[in-house]
């Protein structure tokens, strides 16, 4: 995790006003930099919004799911079942891991705000094309959608539940060798 310190509001040298520009982060604007109320209402925004998408992502799993079980004899149904609960157990804890060692491994080296910025917009070019091919890809995918669901679900609680963003500290780091925010 981050050290302590990457979440203090830095400081100039002659005192305790703040940079001259604070730069922008996706998501969280310049209330970052203090992390007071605006921040902290701003990141519960953004769980409430991923948890509900999630919850309807799992919602519409589970009527895939459903759909897909119909046609089972009984006899393999509970046995899928079954099946399905132990492999979806497992791929939250798995999705959790690995979205908590993709955060370590960000936090190493995190992003400048503008590569930062950069790699934000080269995911939104890219999704449009993902989202296309994710909707053919679901159908095919409907005997496994609970597990893959839980690890959605696993990966979103492990992005949400972390004390700072790679992208904060970046900023900060960014913010102690540009102080005045050029």
């Amino acid at each position: 995790m981050a050290s302590k310190a990457s979440s203090e509001v830095p400081r100039s040298r002659s005192g305790h006003e703040p940079p001259a520009r604070i730069p922008a982060l996706k998501g969280l604007g310049t209330s970052w930099y203090e992390r007071g109320s605006r921040y902290w209402l701003r990141r519960v925004l953004t769980a409430v919004v991923f948890l509900s998408v999630m919850a309807f992502c799992c919602f519409v799993a589970l009527a895939l799911y459903d759909g897909f079980r119909g046609v089972l004899p009984s006899a393999v149904r509970t046995v899928w079942d079954w099946a399905q609960v132990a492999v979806s157990c497992a791929a939250l804890v798995w999705g959790w891991l690995v979205q908590r060692r993709a955060h370590r491994g960000q936090l190493l080296n995190p992003p400048t705000p503008s590569e930062f910025s950069s790699a934000k917009r080269d995911e939104a070019r890219r999704s449009t094309g993902l989202a296309m091919l994710g909707r053919a890809l679901v159908l095919l995918a409907a005997p496994v959608l609970p597990a893959l669901a839980a690890f959605g679900v696993g990966w979103t609680v492990a992005m949400l539940t972390v004390r700072e963003y790679p992208s904060e500290v970046g900023a900060r780091r960014w913010l102690e060798k540009h102080p005045s925010g050029v």
